[in-house]
């Protein structure tokens, strides 16, 4: 170990819209909720991640929670800049007087734009970032389910994310063809609550909307083993006065309908651009999904229906990414085609 790899740090990051993942030495250090709380009058950091979150939308005025990402790209450059400073804090690199310079790999969205790139890599590099790379989100996903980019094969990864899903047919280390949808986990949220106002009456915020979909989410209104029916607790828009109403699977599922329809036919739509012979490794390979929306219960039943593919749900698919950034991370030689600076 020379003298550089000493003052040098290498981290990867998945700096999702909902959640922000951090490896350091091939371990998960850091799984937080991308948020952070500011005090409004003296510009302090409050809480990040997880503490910031069980304040979020429970604030008074003097206190602002932010999520520094929207759609997968960064919206507030200095709230995700602290963020990040944060959330580095966090891992506990062992070196007190010195802190290291760092390396870092962070995996962008497929459809990102220059200028969002470079917003990403500024956040970095006043993070106290040396070097920073980026890689795309669906490769990082193929390379944290184990697949080996390299070969000439096509493979098709499905990344649902919080504010993007990426879907990407991946051959030889590179894209070639992709959709990008602003469909994704928070939509699903949005879905949940604006149902629960029209069908109950009943005003529920965004943590609670999450909750339902994590409790009895599902993307079919028909599940041999589904959830129990969940309690949920909001404000009657009638009588404004707090009331509590059950809810079942299958009527999240009914609320989910339409965006998980918008996300078949993106599914289609990157099948139908895929060249001929890829189409028929993808045939026999089938689709892999990603992502923490690829926990919804019976998605995968659901695009197999509609494909007609299998559908591989990858383990621990909150983690694929960051686990495939972490690999790129540690072989940077061997995945430099597929890194940007």
């Amino acid at each position: 170990m020379g003298l550089f790899d000493f003052f040098t740090s290498d981290i990867a990051i998945d700096l999702g819209t909902a959640n922000t993942l951090i490896i350091h030495k091939d371990k998960v250090m850091v799984d937080e909720p991308s948020i952070i709380a500011i005090d409004k009058t003296s510009n302090r950091v409050l809480a990040i991640g997880r503490e910031a979150m069980q304040m979020h939308e429970k604030t008074h005025d003097n206190i602002k929670t932010i999520r520094p990402l929207k759609e997968g790209v960064i919206a507030d450059f200095h709230a995700a800049e602290m963020m990040i400073r944060g959330m580095i804090k966090m891992i506990d690199t062992g070196r007190k007087f010195f802190p290291p310079s760092l390396r870092m790999v962070i995996c962008v969205p497929s459809a990102i734009t220059e200028v969002e790139k470079r917003a990403v890599r500024d956040s970095a590099e006043h993070a106290n970032a040396k070097e920073v790379y980026m890689i795309y989100e669906p490769i990082a996903a193929a390379i944290g389910t184990g697949i080996d980019i390299e070969q000439p094969v096509g493979n098709m990864v499905v990344d649902i994310g919080g504010g993007t899903t990426d879907i990407a047919v991946i051959t030889l280390s590179g894209i070639v063809c992709d959709q990008s949808i602003r469909i994704a986990g928070d939509t699903f949220n949005r879905d949940i609550l604006d149902y629960m106002r029209r069908q109950h009456n009943l005003l529920i915020g965004e943590r609670s909307a999450e909750r339902v979909k994590i409790e009895v989410g599902s993307a079919m209104t028909e599940l041999d083993d589904g959830p129990e029916d969940y309690e949920i607790r909001g404000r009657d828009l009638m009588t404004g006065i707090p009331k509590t109403i059950k809810i079942s699977y299958s009527e999240v599922a009914f609320a989910l309908d339409k965006s998980v329809s918008k996300l078949e036919e993106a599914v289609l739509k990157a099948l139908e651009l895929s060249p001929p012979e890829l189409s028929a490794d993808i045939y026999e390979r089938g689709i892999y999904l990603t992502g923490g929306g690829a926990m919804l219960r019976g998605l995968d039943k659901r695009l197999a229906l509609k494909t007609k593919l299998p559908i591989h749900v990858a383990e621990d698919p909150l983690r694929a990414v960051v686990r495939g950034t972490g690999v790129a991370l540690k072989n940077l030689n061997q995945y430099r085609k597929v890194l940007m600076t």
